[in-house]
């Protein structure tokens, strides 16, 4: 696919206009400079034809600083897969040092690069664009990315440079892909887990808390089954959350699992399982995401023979509602272990996609559990008349019961579990819905 890398100094509205062309808030947008960290990738259609944008980091080439010089390598990769560069500037501010200091840096990519002058908010403003000329870039556009004045124009000019998409790529891009949300609290590893599992340093790794705030989407084919890793912002608690941008990234995170088949709950085994562990897992299996609950950090943990018993019981004991969530430790760090998670997600997605028919639910699986709850409590009925699966993804069924009451708790749980040993369902929450029987008049 063309790919279009959206680049800039910070603060001149690249993911404004990112999230414009490509018609979707996927970056988080705000007046705080360097709130974009990662590459941010997604696709847009115009005329029939389709792109891939990127969207990076606010590019600082002198600073010291750890995150800004790990920004600017992500802004390198962008730009090294990109077939042409949009160099955003504020038309307001004007030529600034800035900008002059990331022409030669483009310069020596040899790629083609076009100029966008931002916040040209009316035409009054189109005179700002003039000194921009002088950058020598094959085009210069005035935008407005708030208002969106002027992107049909270069929507336009950008896909005139695109040829049509090869019904290949088409097939290749309808394939079936397996969306799975990297989760957890700060700084217990994600991203140097989607790096390890990617294989590059895809996202930015760092010991500061909060170093990821995007949500970033990336494509991986293996052994020709299609994975969408998502690597999301450290979710904290409501009340600990300061920033804007800290505040948008927990709901972008939280999205994340409802848009994803899969979690990988990180926890920190070193530091063992917290209230906000807790608190998150309760999210994933709200979302109706199966969960595969990751131990990271493993290589770091004192062992004896004991010590996975310990860890695995204070997670069921903390986490009763994540019990059908398989564990698996692992370290992010040194890659004990972590090729093993696509086995479990291979795993985990055959099980969403399983249906079972309405007869074999009926006929041998309703008769075969009320045999066994009367064996277990003979003094009470389970009174379950009719059992039907309604969807999966996740696996949802409808018991139709012979009361005017809804099943008891303990009654759900049974079922539940009956479900679970006879189907398996690995890694999947169960849905039940009842539907009760109308009181007599």
């Amino acid at each position: 696919m063309y790919k279009i890398a959206i680049v800039g100094r910070p603060n001149v509205g690249k993911s404004t206009l990112f999230n414009r062309l490509c018609g979707i808030r996927r970056s988080i947008v705000g007046d705080e400079p360097g709130i974009t960290r990662d590459r941010i990738s997604g696709t847009a259609a115009w005329k029939g034809r389709v792109v891939e944008f990127i969207d990076t980091g606010g590019m600082v080439p002198d600073s010291k600083e750890t995150i800004p010089g790990k920004i600017l390598e992500q802004v390198g990769r962008a730009i090294g897969d990109s077939d042409l560069l949009l160099l955003v500037v504020d038309g307001r501010a004007g030529v600034t040092p800035p900008d002059e200091q990331l022409l030669p840096i483009l310069r020596r990519t040899a790629k083609p690069f076009w100029v966008i002058v931002n916040k040209i908010d009316t035409p009054d403003l189109e005179a700002l664009t003039a000194p921009f000329y002088a950058f020598g870039a094959g085009e210069v556009f005035p935008v407005s990315s708030e208002h969106g004045r002027g992107l049909g124009d270069l929507l336009d000019a950008l896909y005139e440079r695109v040829e049509e998409e090869p019904p290949a790529a088409q097939e290749a891009g309808a394939a079936e892909e397996i969306t799975i949300a990297v989760v957890g609290r700060p700084n217990v590893g994600k991203s140097s887990l989607v790096n390890r599992l990617l294989g590059e340093e895809r996202t930015i790794v760092s010991e500061m808390p909060g170093t990821t705030r995007d949500a970033v989407d990336t494509i991986l084919v293996r052994e020709g089954t299609r994975y969408r890793l998502i690597d999301t912002a450290g979710i904290r608690r409501k009340g600990k959350t300061d920033q804007r941008a800290e505040k948008v990234s927990v709901v972008l995170a939280r999205r994340s699992m409802k848009r994803a088949s899969i979690a990988l709950l990180l926890l920190d085994a070193v530091e063992g399982v917290t209230k906000l562990d807790a608190a998150i897992g309760g999210y994933a299996s709200e979302s109706g995401c199966s969960v595969i609950i990751v131990l990271n950090k493993w290589d770091r943990v004192q062992k004896d023979l004991h010590t996975l018993e310990k860890y695995t019981g204070d997670i069921r004991r903390r986490m009763k509602y994540l019990a059908y969530g398989p564990i698996l430790t692992v370290s992010a760090l040194t890659g004990m272990r972590v090729t093993k998670l696509f086995e479990m997600i291979d795993r985990a997605h055959a099980a969403r996609s399983l249906r079972v028919p309405t007869g074999e639910l009926n006929n041998l699986f309703v008769p075969d559990m009320n045999t066994s709850w009367q064996t277990r409590r003979p003094a009470r009925q389970l009174e379950i008349r009719y059992l039907t699966q309604v969807s999966s993804n996740p696996p949802t069924f409808v018991v139709f019961g012979s009361a005017t009451k809804p099943l008891h708790f303990s009654s759900e749980r049974f079922l539940v579990n009956r479900l679970r040993e006879r189907y398996g369902f690995y890694a999947a929450p169960i849905r039940i819905q009842q539907k009760l029987r109308a009181p007599r008049r």
